[in-house]
């Protein structure tokens, strides 16, 4: 017999309904249910073309054979991947994103365990955060300070030229932290070390990539670095501060570098 809940709830959400029409999935050992209905879901973005309309998000909700919150879960992770594009009104729903060379490398080059959310939260935060420290950077960077992080750009720009994308981030972390590491804000630098650990915490390992995802637009991400590193020793605050905004809005949210 329905309990109370359930016989108060409208007809097109009552749990029983979807229940009987697409029984749940099971969610994979060490994944939650919205976890897999994400999958489900990015898997009906990499079949499709981008700015392919995917359903409603009933339609789609039906589909993953989960409840509404557990839908909008889901529907949150694919989002912060940058997977999916939500459009409102008639003809609207859900549409497979156009995706940047960098949410590509988030999303198809690395494997990324279940608590890929957490990591979009922490790369979301220590952007924020990227400015403060280029800031401190600029003011109280040593010419040892600047060596470091010279010395820092070589395993990057090794990394970039051999395509080696996990290589790559690696020393890109290293790099970052290594500016963090110059600011004499001892909260902030602990904030910031502790979303670096987070990130390449979950970060499993680096996946075939189907399409060449890296090599132009990795050299280019390695530029801006170098460029930023030069702003720095020069303490150029216009020309950092320029780098740091494009450096982050041009960032996949997921990709972390």
């Amino acid at each position: 017999m329905a309990s109370a809940d359930e016989q108060n709830e409208i007809p097109a959400l009552r749990r029983a309904d979807w229940r009987r029409a697409h029984p749940p999935q099971r969610a994979e050992a060490g994944r939650s249910r919205a976890d897999t209905a994400a999958e489900v879901i990015a898997e009906l973005v990499e079949r499709a073309v981008p700015g392919t309309r995917l359903g409603t998000k009933e339609e789609l909700r039906v589909k993953c054979g989960v409840s509404v919150g557990t839908f909008n879960e889901a529907l949150r992770l694919v989002q912060a991947r940058e997977l999916v594009t939500v459009r409102p009104g008639p003809g609207g729903g859900l549409f497979a994103a156009e995706q940047s060379p960098m949410v590509r490398l988030g999303n198809s080059v690395l494997a990324l365990d279940s608590d890929h959310a957490s990591v979009a939260d922490a790369v979301r935060i220590r952007d924020a955060l990227d400015p403060l420290l280029i800031q401190d950077a600029l003011w109280h960077a040593s010419p040892a300070d600047v060596a470091g992080l010279r010395q820092q750009l070589v395993p990057m720009a090794g990394a970039a030229e051999t395509g080696d994308a996990i290589g790559f981030v690696h020393a890109n972390w290293q790099l970052h932290a290594q500016i963090a590491a110059i600011s004499p804000n001892r909260m902030l630098r602990s904030i910031y070390s502790t979303l670096l650990d987070i990130i390449e915490s979950h970060t499993l390992s680096v996946l075939p990539g189907g399409e060449q995802p890296l090599p132009d637009y990795i050299r280019q991400r390695y530029r801006l670095h170098a460029d930023l590193i030069e702003a720095l020793e020069r303490r150029d605050e216009a020309e950092a501060s320029r780098l740091i905004h494009e450096h982050n809005t041009s960032l996949s949210r997921d990709g972390a570098v």
